[in-house]
Formats: structure tokens, sequence, C-alpha cells
């Protein structure tokens, strides 16, 4: 391991400044203040059990909103192959959902007609103890991917689950993880000119995250009123913002879901295209963004987090970001703060395929290196100044391509001996 790497501090996620929001790449909300991140808003209830799906540990999780009146909005993957959890819950009542329920350790993915049915039953119990109807459940499941979910294993974990839901989701926050280095969760509270309400989420992931988000699960919960159609606006805006632009493996999970309820508790009510409205989408989208990064930055042993910046004709941008973002050759030189831009400017080629002359420029946290596509020649005093900068917890990447009117953005992590070790012996 370099000097390099090792100033790294081991985990990205580690604090370039206090609190939740430690990115420098998320604008704190002026309007918020965090809480202990487990505290849930008003109307809201959770729990988290070892129902046995793991070895040891908490795996399965319940959380329900008290209130008849909640709103919802929800996203998922858009892998052609989905797990039976997010095509039973595709057919919910996505708009007025009021309980989820949750797992780890097995996805549920390609178990043919018997992974629909343990869905289908694991909807309906929970529907039962809550009292509720089943359209308004519901499902979210992570873990290995054509193994059997056991069926009887996750009612019993759901009935022990309602039967000791509380005011935190502490547990039901641990239940979710499969190889998460650690719980990915906040809770704030927001000073709205209609009054104050408090704003959660509890999120994981950590490998086989790629764009149009991650294998990850994030449930955020809030007591401001909100009629559908605006939760399902803000929830989408933010969601493009923040798990859309995370990569750790270019890999796109079968069980990527997002849900986000409104209980309305509070009685503050968040009403279309008010200031109001304004300063919750801005902490939904600092809240969401933070926690994505907190993905990327666990990354399955992820020591460091890059963002790639590309501008640009709109049809160039997009496929840029990603050449970088994934390109195994670009995350290793970030592994051991190396700054090899030549690595940059070949994943850049590699997308432009077929499109000349070569003209991109490259800036790396600041200092640029390539004009025009050929590289600039730099002093040893700016070579030391470049070494230093990438071996930081955070390295941006500016690059600039033919054409105008486009610009995007994708986050991602190193590649480390870690992810390699566990995704080698993940089944075993």
């Amino acid at each position: 391991m370099s000097a390099a790497h090792a100033s790294a501090g081991g985990s990205a996620a580690a604090a370039v400044a206090s609190g939740f929001f430690r990115s420098r790449w998320v604008e704190r909300p002026p309007s918020a203040h965090e809480l202990e991140p487990g505290t849930l808003p008003q109307g809201f209830r959770a729990a988290g059990v070892a129902a046995g799906l793991k070895p040891r540990g908490l795996d399965v999780g319940v959380l329900v909103s008290d209130e008849p009146g909640t709103t919802s909005a929800a996203r998922f993957t858009t892998n052609a192959l989905v797990g039976a959890p997010v095509a039973v819950s595709s057919e919910a009542a996505l708009d007025l959902l009021r309980a989820v329920v949750a797992n780890s350790a097995y996805a549920n993915v390609s178990d043919g007609e018997r992974g629909m049915a343990t869905a289908r039953e694991s909807q309906a119990a929970a529907a039962d103890l809550l009292d509720l109807p089943a359209e308004q459940i519901g499902l979210a499941s992570t873990g290995k991917i054509a193994v059997e979910l056991p069926g009887e294993r996750l009612i019993d974990g759901i009935a022990t689950a309602v039967a000791n839901l509380g005011p935190d989701a502490l547990d039901f926050s641990e239940a979710i993880l499969s190889t998460d280095r650690g719980p990915k969760r906040a809770s704030l509270e927001l000073a709205l000119p209609s009054g104050t309400v408090r704003l959660a989420a509890q999120a994981k992931g950590a490998g086989m995250i790629s764009p149009r988000f991650a294998t990850m699960l994030c449930f955020v919960q809030t007591d401001a009123a909100l009629d559908a159609e605006t939760l399902d606006l803000l929830t989408g805006v933010c969601v493009k913002r923040s798990f859309d632009r995370i990569s750790v493996d270019g890999q796109l999970s079968t069980s990527d879901t997002v849900y986000a309820l409104a209980s309305g508790a509070s009685g503050v009510r968040v009403e279309q295209q008010t200031e109001d409205e304004l300063r919750f989408g801005e902490a939904l989208d600092a809240l969401l963004r933070q926690l994505a990064l907190e993905v990327v930055g666990d990354g399955e042993g992820a020591t460091r987090v890059g963002r790639v910046v590309v501008r640009g004709a709109d049809e160039l941008v997009e496929p840029v970001a990603r050449a970088v973002a994934d390109s195994p050759l670009v995350k290793t030189a970030l592994l051991g703060a190396d700054p090899n831009f030549g690595r940059i400017l070949q994943a850049t080629g590699q997308a432009l395929a077929g499109r000349a002359p070569f003209v991109v420029d490259l800036d790396i946290e600041g200092h640029r290196v390539a004009s025009a596509g050929q590289e600039l020649e730099l002093s040893a005093a700016e070579w030391q100044a470049l070494e230093r900068a990438v071996a930081r917890p955070e390295v941006e990447i500016e690059l600039t391509v033919p054409g105008s009117g486009g610009e995007t953005e994708v986050f991602f992590s190193d590649l480390t001996h870690d992810y390699v070790s566990i995704n080698a012996d993940y089944s075993t």
C-alpha cells in the first residue's frame, strides 16, 4: 500500500466536515437541524428483528405510518430482471402506502412463482397484523440473487417486528444491511415558513451500485403533509440528483427501491410552488445526496470517492461520465492516489469512439493537466501538488468535451482489494 493510499485513512466516508452532511459536494440545508439519526418523524413507528435469515444479526424490518391520510411515492430498479418484492410492490397503491416490510440476506429474485408467492404472503401477513389493506404495504428485499427466501422465517420475523414497533428507526436501519460496513441514516428538523417538520431516511447499499441507482434501499419519512403528486415530484427529482448519479461497480441491481412516506402528523402542509416546498425540497435533496455518497463511500471497502463532471454536447456528457466512473483503471488509480490522468483520457476517448478530433480539456482538483486532448507539461511542484490533491478522501475530475449545452456528474468509488474479496466469497 502506498503512503498516499494509507493517508486516506481507510473509509472515504471519513468526514471532511462534521455531522451528517460531510461531503463538500452536498450543500447543508440552511433550514435543517440534525437530530439523533434514528429519530422518526411524528406518526411513524419502526422495528428491526433477527428472524434467522442471516447467521447472526437483524434481518427483517417493518416501518409503519399510523396516520390514515399518509401519502407516498416510490421508485424502483429499471433492470429487466426484477425481484418479486419489486414486482408485487409495483402493483400496490404507491401513492397511499402506509407501511413497508424489508429484509436482508435474500433478494427474492429469480425464484419463479415460489418467490412471487413468498412476496405476496409477506405482504398479506403484514396487512393482517397492521389492519391495513395489502395494497398499502410496500416490500423491499436485498441479498443473494437466485436463492430461495425462507418464507416462514420472513413471516415470523414480520410478526415479531410488528409486536416491537417503536418510535425510532435504529434497529430498522440495521435490519436492511447486507455487505454494508454500517447503517446509513439521518433525521432532520426543518424550520419551514409554515411551521416545523421532521424529515428522516434510512438507506443501505455498498455493492452492485450503478446508474438508475444501486443495490440500494432507501426509506424516507416526513411528518409534513404533502399531496401525493407533490411528494412524487420531489422524490423523483431528488432521486435523479442522488441515487441516479452514483456507481460503485457499474452493475444495475434487480432490487433497487426508494419509498417516501408523508404522515402529515405535524399539521404543517407543504403546498406546491411555495417557500415551504422550496425549503423542503432543498432538505430532501441534500439528505438523499449525502446518503448516496455514503453508499459510494462504503463501496464494499472503498477508501475514496471521485466525482466526475462533464460539460459539452448533451448527447456526449452522460456516456463520457459513465465511462470514466466505471473504468477499472481509473478506479484503481483512485485507490492508489495515483494522478495517472492518461487513464481518464483513455476512458473518455473510448466513450467518444468514432468522433474526431479528440479535443478534450481535463482538470483534476482544479489542476489543468490536459488541453485540447494533449498533456500539459507540469513542473515538479505542480506534480507534487496534484499528488497531494488526489490523496484526499474526495477527488474531483472535470472534463470539457466538444459541443455545448450539456452537463452531468457521476460519483464513484475506488476499486479495492476488499471489494474483490467480498464479491469473490459472497455466496460461499
